[in-house]
């Protein structure tokens, strides 16, 4: 990482967070974006709890979060980041585009969401047009999503499959959520069925793998 600096003609550059767990690549990325002169890598991290601690020590201006990252993901780090930082843009940047991965992504307030496949060239515009307050989302990704259809899951039932990803038992998962144990076993039920999974586990990583959680 560069320390602070100003551009050639003064002006204060884009402050930027890199957030991937795959240090090769992220590590590439930060060499890459170092030669824009109006952008400044101010912190990297390889997890959803790293990216958010560095964010509120180092307030980027823009967060460049991958999607896959060790929980929480980089929807859900974009959401913290909306509530704590608002003057933080947010960016998902995925290997491993879902169909409701863009649905969940815009809910939580991201304003770009792209594949990993594109130049650092192009991921530098897309940085800036982020910071713009503008929205940017790749275009077969944006297709996809469209052309996917909704989750058949109802909010309640995502929030508790949320709950179960950890293979929390019944008992744990309904003092979460405050909700009385059969009440919580209904729910999961149900999206087991709608899933058509054996069971919650299999409803988790089915409901993941299309981006519903």
């Amino acid at each position: 990482m560069r320390g602070e600096h100003r551009g050639g003609d003064g002006v204060r550059p884009i402050r930027v967070l890199l957030a991937d767990d795959e240090h090769l690549i992220r590590g590439a990325l930060a060499a890459l974006l170092a030669l824009e002169e109006d952008l400044l890598v101010v912190a990297e991290a390889a997890s959803g709890p790293e990216a958010l601690a560095m964010a509120r020590a180092h307030r980027p201006d823009v967060a460049v979060l991958d999607l896959q990252m060790p929980a929480p993901d980089g929807v859900s780090v974009a959401a913290s980041l909306r509530s704590e930082l608002p003057g933080c843009g947010t960016m998902i940047v995925t290997g491993h585009g879902r169909p409701g991965h863009l649905k969940r992504a815009l809910s939580a307030g991201v304003r770009g969401f792209v594949p990993k496949t594109l130049s650092a060239r192009h991921l530098a515009e897309i940085i800036r047009i982020v910071h713009s307050g503008r929205r940017y989302v790749d275009p077969e990704l944006a297709a996809d999503a469209i052309s996917s259809g909704d989750s058949p899951l109802t909010v309640r039932e995502t929030e508790l499959l949320e709950l179960a990803a950890d293979g929390a038992p019944v008992s744990e998962i309904a003092r979460r959520a405050g909700l009385a144990p059969g009440t919580v076993r209904n729910y999961l039920s149900s999206a087991v069925a709608k899933l058509s999974a054996e069971n919650r586990h299999v409803a988790v990583r089915i409901a993941r793998a299309q981006g519903w959680l």
